[in-house]
């Protein structure tokens, strides 16, 4: 399966991954999982906003154990975020078959592997879309102003791959339907790696946000206009970046500008308009709510020198969630007591969570690096992420 998957998407000049959502590679990546599906003698089916489902057992029976990730990658990204999670729950599922041949073991819940579309947002700005609007978190109308940088629609873009994109909205049946859902992912960080455990619990997930800076300034000649005269929203946003630094440094918090776009983007030319995107997460809301304000008041101080005016915009904001203390505690004690942690990256899992019972397992990153080429996982420590899964996905739904 990871043969299979691994070419998908990728860059050949980078080595990273480039699965944008209702692109091409996006549409073999659902080809795959459909394939693996019906493989399997699975029932297969797209739900109103395109993720997809693969189901053992009867969906309307409801209480249904589910589990799943993501297919999708950020810009240049790694092979094991997202993809490790669905490649996983397959093969659990072919684990728990091997275990139940034979056996009197009956089956009381029916089982799921999902694929959610747009985890990650590289292409409309917003992280877990599916999941969203499945949860009634993103509503269809603004999914609708969703735009890509050349400009196309998430609508169009979804109409194009095939879908329908006047279906799209809340899906409280099939949500109703899951009685659990548990996510396998690779660590994006290091907690595991100086440990004997090749996978962990989550805990929680920090409270996260990204935010938009547009740094108004104006163009000019960067060969005659004095430095006295200018007006340079490079400055402005230079300054910010250092800032965010500073005060997340303090705070105990992360923030970090990814992304950044230029008008008119010249050499021989001063900006007219900087704008930024900042990722912003913290352990609790107050704490991430401080280091943004004080980022922007930052910037707009230094604006105010620099004559730049600062607008800044919100863009998407996951509260602080906190796992089924149940569910997460259940998994540890069948994985026998494994270390149960936090993390600051955002899942699929933390926005159904307002919904549904959710829990985590994270299988160990050796160096920590995620949003990269370098993302990596040891083939013995996935396959114990198989086996964890295996035992959850029986404890859970087998007798």
């Amino acid at each position: 399966m990871w043969a299979d998957l691994l070419p998908v998407g990728r860059d050949s000049g980078s080595g990273g991954y480039r699965r944008y959502a209702w692109t091409g590679a996006d549409t073999d990546c659902r080809a795959w999982f459909r394939a693996q599906a019906q493989s399997r003698g699975l029932a297969y089916e797209v739900d109103r906003n395109g993720n997809q489902w693969a189901w053992l057992g009867d969906p309307a029976a409801g209480d249904a154990v589910v589990t799943g990730s993501h297919l999708d990658s950020v810009p240049d990204g790694g092979a094991f975020d997202g993809p490790l999670g669905v490649v996983s729950s397959f093969a659990a599922l072919d684990e728990l078959r091997k275990r139940e041949s034979g056996r009197e073991t009956v089956m009381r819940r029916p089982l799921a592997i999902v694929n959610f579309g747009d985890e990650e947002g590289a292409r409309f700005g917003l992280a877990c879309v599916g999941s969203r609007l499945a949860s009634g978190q993103l509503t269809p109308a603004h999914a609708a102003k969703l735009r890509d940088a050349d400009g196309v629609s998430l609508p169009k873009a979804m109409e194009a791959a095939g879908y329908d994109p006047e279906a799209i909205g809340p899906d409280p049946e099939r949500l109703a339907r899951i009685g659990a859902f548990v996510e396998l992912h690779v660590e994006q960080g290091r907690a595991l790696a100086d440990t004997p455990h090749p996978v962990g619990v989550a805990s929680a997930i920090w409270p996260h946000g990204r935010w938009r800076f547009d740094f108004h300034g104006e163009a000019n000649h960067a060969g005659t206009t004095r430095l006295e005269d200018r007006r340079d929203p490079m400055l402005t946003y230079a300054n910010t970046v250092l800032a965010a630094r500073k005060k997340a440094r303090l705070a105990g918090a992360l923030a970090t500008f990814g992304k950044v776009s230029v008008e008119p983007n010249g050499v021989n030319a001063i900006a007219s308009l900087v704008r930024g995107w900042l990722d912003s997460r913290a352990a609790d809301e107050a704490t991430l709510a401080e280091v943004v304000a004080e980022i922007e008041r930052a910037a707009v101080e230094r604006g105010a020198r620099d004559g730049v005016e600062v607008r800044v915009t919100r863009e998407s904001f996951t509260p602080v969630v906190e796992f089924a203390h149940g569910l997460r505690d259940e998994l540890s004690k069948l994985l026998g007591g494994v270390p149960v942690l936090p993390t600051g990256a955002g899942h699929d899992a933390g926005i159904l969570s307002a919904s549904v019972p959710t829990a985590m397992l994270f299988v160990r990153n050796p160096t920590g690096i995620s949003h990269s080429p370098a993302e990596y996982a040891a083939e013995d420590d996935c396959l114990a992420g198989v086996t964890a899964l295996a035992d959850v996905l029986e404890g859970l739904a087998c007798r």
